[in-house]
């Protein structure tokens, strides 16, 4: 890959069958431990809720605890689902990792609920909060701006942090909207790849210079399985198969060991879901993923990959990441 185009990872603290969420929390350090090292640019956090199996629901602790034992890469959310909570208290979280970790944290948002609306309205969720995304977004940005001389509200700590914020989305709202406030964008490729070529598109082509960002700059978030050799790369895809599967099937999505085939698991409508949710992914050897980077880089001009990286083996899943790093 050319060397401009930074490689990041998103996690979602996913808990092997049989593990826990306390094993799965050593590992996910572990794993950035080792991104870090590696050079990566970001290790995003993603929100989710009453969902076994993924234990990223507490995001900006998670956050935290893997700053805290980092050195330089970024850390953040990917996203914070922002209807979720009132912007004030994502201000302050934020505002204190910024605190304890000047200039390593990102706040990525989306405006989904990240859940089933069971959760969403245990989470006090407004079903209208959605519509309200743009407004509330602008108030986190003026809680982590210089606070003006008659502001009212203000995040303790926050104010003045000026932490990084960047619109999350799968569809052409938050690519709009985006473009509209001159924020980074970051588009979710690793599970709604279908409007990822229009959105990025209707992104670059309608953004506006902003304070925070002169250009338009782009995350595509894959996901990616990469061994040295096409049959280990397929054989270890399985594993992130049966989770989508369980996905669309309610099922609990703990990250299963790899199969020697799918055949019998799912059934052809199954398959064909399952292959349109991974049609963007980054599977096979290491030449193999480098030349479908390239690709989608050149195709979309992307400033920057952002990998779900599901491998059921701990060890496996850190040599992945040796092996991308040798092809950027």
């Amino acid at each position: 890959m050319q060397k401009s185009i930074p490689f990041s990872l998103l996690e979602l603290a996913s808990i092997r069958e049989g593990s826990d969420a306390c094993e799965t929390f050593k590992q996910s350090l572990r794993y950035a431990q080792a991104a870090d090292g590696l050079g990566f640019k970001r290790f995003w956090l993603a929100e989710h809720h009453n969902m076994e199996g993924i234990a990223s629901s507490a995001t900006a602790v998670l956050i935290g605890h893997i700053a805290s034992g980092t050195r330089a890469i970024r850390v953040g959310s990917g996203g914070i689902m922002l209807p979720n909570h009132p912007p004030l208290v994502i201000a302050e979280q934020f505002g204190t990792l910024a605190s304890l970790y000047p200039n390593r944290i990102d706040l990525g948002l989306g405006r989904a609920p990240g859940t089933d609306p069971i959760t969403a309205r245990a989470l006090r969720r407004d079903d209208r909060a959605a519509d309200d995304f743009p407004t509330e977004v602008a108030l986190l940005q003026q809680l982590l701006a210089p606070a003006g001389p008659d502001q009212k509200l203000k995040a303790v700590p926050g104010s003045g942090t000026q932490v990084p914020i960047w619109l999350l989305g799968s569809s052409l709202f938050s690519a709009q909207l985006a473009a509209q406030r001159g924020l980074p964008y970051a588009f979710a490729g690793h599970f709604a790849p279908r409007l990822v070529r229009e959105a990025i598109r209707l992104y670059q082509a309608q953004f506006r210079p902003s304070a925070s960002l002169a250009e338009p700059y782009v995350i595509l978030g894959l996901p990616l399985v990469i061994a040295e050799t096409e049959a280990r790369a397929q054989l270890i895809a399985t594993t992130g198969q049966q989770r989508i599967l369980a996905l669309f099937r309610n099922q609990p999505l703990w990250l299963r060991p790899p199969r020697q085939s799918m055949e019998g698991l799912w059934t052809p409508q199954e398959e064909a879901g399952v292959k349109e949710f991974l049609a963007l992914a980054a599977i096979g050897t290491p030449e193999k993923v480098k030349a479908h980077l390239q690709r989608l880089a050149t195709e979309m001009n992307i400033n920057e990959f952002m990998f779900a990286n599901d491998v059921y083996d701990p060890d496996e899943r850190i040599h992945a990441l040796e092996l991308l790093m040798s092809i950027q």
